[in-house]
């Protein structure tokens, strides 16, 4: 029987979808037993398939996954598959993830619930890596679904500086973007240094989806206000599970909790519940080659079922970053988040984008590139807010443009050549073969 995944008018209350929850738990649990990984341990005793089971599993960790590798979580044959990934390997060894045809329509279904929404009227750029990751996949199928005309820019790769990614942008057209926070703000960058505004310059511009890294709200106005003041909206997955939650038009960020059962885990407490602030652990509901049972994220977020503005009747969720990881000074923890804020609050006219920090255990240092005319006042300014806001021993200085962001990463053009093996008199031929 094939699967019926819910849209948004198949529920309307928070009992409506825990019954949606529990009603597509027995084929979820009936699916994940076909895994070596699932059926071995669950080989020593009934094992689970009802709803009532679920309550009593165990959690599923980024360590099973590693274990498993490659194909120990596979409940499919292979040849149903219809691609491989592997995670970045940011938190250890790289994770495997699999997905069917049915798998992708979920996925790319998830990534479209934007409320911005995208059309054939679009001209998408994906400037995420599509090597092994799911990202810069999961946003083309999305934009296909939806008759987008989609521009593969791809990321971290030799093919497309950000220089040749400005010019795209500009002379395309480019009417929504989706990129981590960080090449939001290089593209700025890279448009500034090409001698164009991103405030004015980009008027087809309407958008830029973001994820991959913890965003604050003084960051993500920041980049907006760079980009002359379009929305900046933020999603949050994982290359195991695919977007798991989406920002609404009030700014929050709401789990997809009709199409996965998501739960918060105590590391204090070995507890799990549906709202309140842990490990996010998620169970997908429509997941074909590659189920998964209460996964531990290791995400350290807060989950609330507080209503929201905009009248979405899902539960919300602050993503707080890997275990809430933090540096200590003195006896003070500090985290990136609670620094970047600081910056980002900064006024606008220092035009500061790019910074770094060093937590040693006797003091902040803090570094900030901002030009000549309003370094004095930048790093004034960014004093008292950490004494205010984090109040630890610190040092701020504040760096030339193009300290930090090198220039030449803003404008270079390379050639990227096809293999040679035949060279003529006087060429240099050590890098035969290799591409140049």
């Amino acid at each position: 029987m094939p699967w019926t995944r819910p849209d948004a008018t198949s529920w309307s209350n928070p009992d409506e979808l825990a019954a949606l929850q529990r009603a597509e738990l027995p084929r979820v649990l009936a699916t994940a037993l076909r895994s070596p990984f699932y059926a071995a341990r669950y080989a020593g005793g009934e094992p689970p398939r009802t709803a009532a089971d679920f309550a009593g599993l165990a959690l599923t960790t980024k360590q099973d996954l590693r274990d498993a590798y490659p194909f120990g979580m596979l409940a499919v044959a292979r040849t149903e598959l219809a691609t491989y990934h592997e995670s970045s390997g940011t938190a250890g060894d790289p994770t495997a993830s699999y997905y069917t045809e049915k798998d992708w329509t979920d996925l790319a279904e998830r990534y479209a619930r934007k409320w911005i929404g995208m059309s054939s009227s679009d001209t998408f750029l994906v400037r995420t890596p599509y090597a092994l990751l799911i990202t810069g996949h999961l946003a083309h199928a999305a934009g296909r679904l939806c008759g987008a005309t989609v521009v593969p820019g791809d990321s971290r790769s030799m093919a497309t500086p950000l220089s040749r990614i400005v010019r795209v942008v500009h002379d395309l057209e480019v009417t929504l973007t989706w990129s981590n926070p960080t090449e939001a703000l290089l593209l700025a960058a890279a448009a500034r240094a090409a001698g164009l505004r991103p405030e004015r310059d980009f008027p087809a511009l309407r958008a830029m989806f973001v994820a991959a890294e913890p965003l604050t709200a003084a960051r993500r106005q920041r980049i907006s206000e760079i980009w002359g003041g379009i929305p900046v909206i933020e999603e949050y997955g994982s290359t195991e599970t695919g977007t798991m939650a989406g920002q609404c038009p009030s700014g929050a960020m709401h789990l997809w909790a009709d199409r996965a059962i998501f739960e918060v885990w105590s590391s204090e407490t070995g507890t799990l519940s549906s709202t309140g602030r842990g490990q996010l652990v998620v169970t997908p509901l429509f997941r074909e080659a590659m189920p998964l049972l209460r996964y531990n994220l290791a995400d350290e977020v807060e989950v609330s079922a507080r209503p929201c503005p905009c009248g979405w009747p899902l539960p919300t969720v602050r993503v707080l970053g890997r275990a809430a990881f933090a540096y200590h000074v003195g006896s003070t923890p500090i985290t990136q988040q609670q620094v970047e804020e600081v910056v980002f609050r900064l006024p606008a006219a220092c035009e500061v984008m790019f910074w770094r920090a060093a937590a040693e255990p006797d003091v902040l240092r803090v570094e900030i590139e901002v030009a000549d005319e309003a370094r004095e006042r930048a790093v004034k300014e960014l004093r008292a807010a950490i004494d205010r806001e984090l109040g630890v021993p610190h040092q701020v200085t504040g760096l030339s443009p193009g300290t930090i962001v090198p220039a030449h990463a803003l404008r270079e053009q390379r050639d990227i050549l096809k293999a040679r093996y035949l060279f003529g008199p006087g060429e240099e031929w050590s890098k035969a073969v290799m591409y140049q």
